[in-house]
């Protein structure tokens, strides 16, 4: 028997004809059925397995291959994705001096006289200002991409702009030009927008739904992970010495010749393939690789009710959000606590780290170790948080991330302003840093991010993602600017504003957030109508099996 026999769904289920595509179940059914009949009669007394059968693709799914392909989509995504954001985050912080040395030594070769300090303070403003600003410009160039390209192919196109970075970063010091650095920023901050929105989306649309949570987490932890790494190689024993800062900033190449080299081999998003694009034969042998033998009939059987329910409309564009009565619970939390994470203070707990190290007598030249600390809270928090997420649900987690917050961030403002009557104050003040890290990474740094995946249909999710990157993105530029000042302005208490945002985010998940933990999107769209329309009983967004044949934005 020649196992590796292709089976055929039949001339009707072409891609070039998306329009006269079947159900996707029966072309399951048959072609399994199919696969069947090639087996011998006694394959059950044999222990053949349906994991044994030949796949009606032309490959055959073994039991050890199950999981592995998701695990790896997982991975590769996330490598190039937020891993990229959070490593250039943090790495610029070590060759700051340098940077401004390699400025001011420029524009004296340039003109033969130094440049005054204030403008030295400007341009490093801008260098570390242009990031976010990339940032915005990439999560409105995320949504086009993904419905234009597909998720995956939008993953693998963004490292265009890694690689220019790349190439100037490395090249800038031999060119003699910070004006090449300004714009290297400006590039992996268009990178970091871009995944930042694609990678959840990507990974919340082919995780099955009993892991949707844990696998849209892991955008958290590669994020959380490329701050650890990027602190790391940012060590003076590494790459952090005042010669090699073109190679640290140059580094990034490395995260996206991986994800080049391994996304590629992966599946693209079940949901995209089958509803933007009407491809359900690609649908199949996407979802037969990403779930190895599983019995698939349930998520078939979701996927088909999910197309009818999309009926044929087209993606949604940004501000139509905001004028859509049906989705107007779903926009409020996500900016509501998509601003929240944002200005809740984990950003500027990471800005006093280093201060309140250095009060707590820890040796200057060891403060970066310490530091390297904060990042490793986040990551461990994070891994916690993925592991017990589908377990305790998304409001938990959020509420009691941001409760927790609230705790640690009072103690921490009594810490400061008691710390010159008491010796030991410092101390208090630096382990509840660690602990609002630790509070941050379990709810708020990987929930609020599953949000638009959760919250909207295939329709709304691309736009949702947008408007959900130019929040944060916009938020982050903001609380980078107006932190200094908050500081100058508050003293000790510069703490009060950020603890009321928590407050705030932890209240309207109580009152407002629905759980999604364990419901398929069909029944999350359900639940929302229901919300947003009481006296509705079922959504008039049925309109039959209709098959969307593109979801231009």
């Amino acid at each position: 028997m020649n196992r590796s026999r292709s089976y055929s769904l039949g001339p009707s289920h072409r891609r070039r004809h998306p329009q006269s595509h079947g159900n996707l179940l029966s072309q399951w059914n048959s072609a399994l059925h199919a696969a069947r009949m090639e087996c011998p009669r006694d394959s059950s007394e044999k222990g053949l397995l349906d994991s044994d059968l030949p796949s009606p693709y032309g490959f055959r799914l073994g039991r050890k291959f199950q999981g592995w392909v998701l695990l790896l989509t997982i991975c590769a995504a996330g490598i190039g994705g937020t891993f990229q954001f959070g490593y250039n985050l943090s790495i610029i912080n070590a060759p700051t001096l340098y940077i401004q040395e390699f400025t001011n030594e420029t524009w004296q070769m340039r003109t033969g006289r130094p440049l005054p300090d204030h403008l030295v303070l400007l341009v490093w403003s801008l260098i570390v200002s242009l990031y976010p600003l990339g940032g915005l410009l990439g999560a409105l160039l995320a949504g086009p991409l993904a419905i234009t390209l597909g998720r995956k192919k939008s993953l693998l196109v963004n490292n265009i702009f890694v690689v220019a970075a790349a190439t100037l970063f490395g090249f800038s010091r031999r060119a003699g030009s910070f004006e090449m650095v300004m714009l290297g920023r400006l590039l992996v901050g268009v990178s970091a927008g871009v995944s930042m929105n694609v990678q959840p989306m990507y990974l919340g649309e082919s995780a099955p739904k009993e892991l949707r949570g844990a696998v849209a987490m892991t955008s958290a932890i590669f994020t959380a992970l490329g701050i650890v790494m990027g602190q790391v190689v940012g060590l003076r024993e590494l790459l952090g010495g005042p010669q090699a800062w073109p190679l640290l900033l140059a580094s990034c190449l490395v995260p996206g010749v991986l994800q080049l080299a391994s996304l590629p081999l992966l599946p693209e998003s079940p949901r995209y393939l089958l509803i933007d694009r009407g491809d359900s034969e690609a649908c199949l042998a996407a979802l037969q690789r990403l779930r190895g033998p599983a019995d698939l009939a349930g998520e078939l059987a979701e996927l088909e009710q999910e197309r009818a329910a999309c009926g044929g409309r087209r993606a949604r564009r940004p501000w139509e959000l905001f004028g859509d009565r049906a989705l107007r619970r779903q926009v409020a939390s996500l900016v509501v606590l998509g601003g929240a994470m944002e200005l809740c203070g984990n950003d500027a707990v990471y800005s006093y780290a280093s201060a309140m190290f250095v009060q707590a007598r820890i040796p200057p030249e060891k403060v970066q170790y310490a530091v390297i600390g904060t990042g490793g809270c986040e990551l461990l928090a994070t891994l916690v948080s993925c592991v017990v997420i589908e377990r305790v649900g998304r409001r938990v987690l959020l509420m009691g991330g941001y409760c927790l917050m609230t705790c640690w961030g009072s103690v921490f403002t009594a810490a400061l302003c008691l710390q010159s009557s008491f010796p030991w104050m410092p101390y208090l003040a630096m382990s509840c840093i660690f602990a609002f890290i630790l509070s941050f990474g379990i709810g708020p740094a990987g929930v609020t991010g599953i949000l638009a995946t959760e919250l909207f249909d295939q329709t709304a999710r691309p736009a949702a993602y947008m408007v959900c990157g130019v929040l944060m993105w916009t938020m982050l530029f903001l609380v980078g600017l107006g932190f200094p000042f908050i500081m100058e302005g508050l003293s000790h208490f510069l703490y009060v504003p950020f603890l009321c945002v928590c407050v705030c985010a932890a209240v309207y998940t109580f009152f407002f957030l629905p759980e999604t933990k364990g419901k398929t999107f069909l029944e999350i769209s359900e639940e929302l109508y229901r919300l947003n329309f009481p006296g509705w009983s079922q959504s008039p967004m049925w309109r039959g099996p209709e098959v969307v044949q593109s979801t231009e934005l």
